[in-house]
């Protein structure tokens, strides 16, 4: 298969370099928000993408390495020489002094991690509507230990005495600490002010407005006689692809469901009723769920659950792509933390990316060319494109689905005797939040089976049963949550419909763990 090396994307607005932060994403997201388009490109490729993009800033992340090793992320210097504003984060920083006459050595005593409290020198321009001793999130056994000509002290901690500057002739800043988390108390304004104040950076990225040019583009790479087969899951970014694709060359796209087994209650009926009924795209469902709970069959491992699950998809689509015998392209509802180029946190600037993960991780050897109308979009972004389009809120909203489906929330072994009741809990659970609007706070909620068993009483009968454990939790973006405790009325609720409705269960437990040190999937 094949396909572009870097999403297609306005000139103008934010590049950010990547040096292997963990929470790079997040950066290009918080520019996002401001109305700014950003893209993320890897340090060896940056100043390519410079000339290509003509953005107007850069942003340098953070990342693990020290930048004084013979292996560090090599990024050419010509890229402060560009004439645009510069904004150096953590490593960043670190990188940009010791590229202008500055000097970073180990931290030792220095060495910070955490919450600190930043005293603020001077409140202009980068930190103007900043608060005096305001908690800032740092990270850093490297410091500067000198500032090179040209660069001023900003605001300070407690051990960090540089812990914002900034050269204002040349427009060169840096902060030692994360802006862009959420420990940060102001790091939202700090961007803004680099964002918009110093880099007066255009605020027309809009991703609900970019339907027409998503739909010319497709029609563009397919052509006029080009067909396209897509694996359709019901989730919101497959959905949005399709029905962006759909609207650009109609009959032309050929969708295919794979009903595994491990779906929720009613989502092979909803694909159906949305896509083939309302849409009147040309959907074919195929019922492997005897073929995927075979394969599972006495499986137990969770990693060789999630293996067999994607195994199984892919041989079941290559069979169904191989009907459409005049489709040459494939559609796919990648976004673009699937495709971001990112430096690998040990073992020097080696760059990666990321495998494709929306319809299984489709093998090379169906020599498809690649549409996918959302490889520049973040999540939130596709909800926003979903709503544009006109899909229904309970898709474009609805809470993230593993692609395992079931299988992961099924501890153990796979089997339909513990399905149905799994299925059952989830369902009302959904219920029961979702009427009571309490879904708009929740990342996700849903129902585990636990294959534990524990004494109950039911109609004055002893029995023996498993346990329902509930996980509702809160998040961001699910690289950290928080869980999240419902109304009492609507815990008894959901606990006393489980225990009366569903067969299977003799208790309901909730589950109080963040992440970290938890996951928000139980496998």
């Amino acid at each position: 298969m094949s396909h572009q090396q870097e999403p297609e994307g306005p000139s103008g607005g934010v590049l950010i370099v990547d040096f292997g932060a963990q929470y790079c994403q997040l950066i290009a997201r918080r520019v996002r928000e401001l109305g700014v388009y950003s893209r993320i490109t890897v340090p060896e490729r940056a100043l390519f993408t410079f000339q290509h993009m003509r953005p107007t800033a850069v942003i340098l992340s953070g990342g693990p390495r020290s930048v004084y090793e013979h292996d560090a992320p090599a990024l050419d210097p010509a890229i402060l020489r560009q004439g645009v504003p510069v904004l150096g984060i953590c490593y960043g920083l670190q990188w940009m002094s010791q590229n202008t006459g500055g000097e970073v050595t180990p931290a030792k005593e220095g060495a910070e991690y955490g919450r600190t409290e930043l005293r603020v020198d001077d409140a202009a321009d980068l930190l103007a509507g900043c608060r005096q001793d305001g908690i800032v999130w740092m990270s850093h056994g490297d410091k500067v230990a000198k500032l090179g000509p040209g660069f001023e002290v900003l605001a300070r901690s407690e051990p960090c005495p540089f812990a914002v500057v900034a050269d204002r002739q040349r427009r060169f800043f840096g902060l030692q600490f994360h802006p862009e988390v959420a420990h940060t108390e102001d790091g939202a304004v700090m961007l803004r002010n680099f964002v918009l104040g110093v880099a007066k950076c255009r605020t027309d990225w809009n991703p609900g407005n970019l339907i027409d040019v998503k739909v010319e583009a497709v029609r563009k790479l397919v052509g006029d006689t080009g067909e396209v087969v897509m694996g359709l899951s019901g989730g919101v970014d497959s959905s949005v692809a399709a029905v962006l694709i759909h609207r650009a060359i109609g009959k032309r796209l050929h969708c295919v469901f794979v009903d595994n087994g491990l779906l929720r209650a009613g989502e092979r009926e909803g694909v159906e009723e949305l896509f083939r009924d309302h849409y009147r795209m040309d959907l074919t469902v195929v019922d492997a769920s005897d073929r995927f709970l075979g394969e599972l069959q006495g499986v137990s491992d969770p990693e060789a659950k999630r293996k067999i699950v994607g195994k199984v998809f892919v041989d079941v689509f290559r069979e169904q792509a191989k009907r459409s015998v005049h489709a040459k392209f494939l559609g796919q509802g990648t976004l673009y933390p699937d495709v971001i180029e990112s430096v690998a946190a040990h073992g020097g600037a080696t760059s990666t990316i990321k495998s494709h993960h929306n319809v299984g991780g489709l093998p090379k050897d169906l020599d498809m060319t690649l549409v996918e109308p959302l490889r520049d979009l973040f999540k939130d972004e596709v909800r926003a494109l979903g709503r544009e389009l006109g899909l229904p809120s309970s898709l474009v909203d609805r809470q993230p689905f593993p692609g395992p489906g079931l299988a992961v929330r099924c501890l153990g072994e796979v089997t339909t005797a513990k399905l149905a009741p799994l299925r059952g809990a989830d369902r009302i659970v959904r219920e029961e939040v979702e009427k009571n609007g309490l879904h708009k706070g929740l990342w996700q909620y849903f129902a585990v089976y636990v294959p534990q068993k524990s004494v109950g009483v039911k109609g004055d009968a002893r029995v023996y049963e498993d346990v329902c454990m509930l996980r509702l939790v809160s998040s961001q973006d699910a690289m950290t949550a928080d869980w999240e405790l419902l109304p009492a009325p609507v815990l008894k609720r959901i606990s006393n419909r489980i225990l009366n409705e569903v067969k299977g269960f003799s208790r309901v437990c909730l589950d109080i763990s963040s992440k970290p040190p938890a996951t928000i999937e139980w496998e």
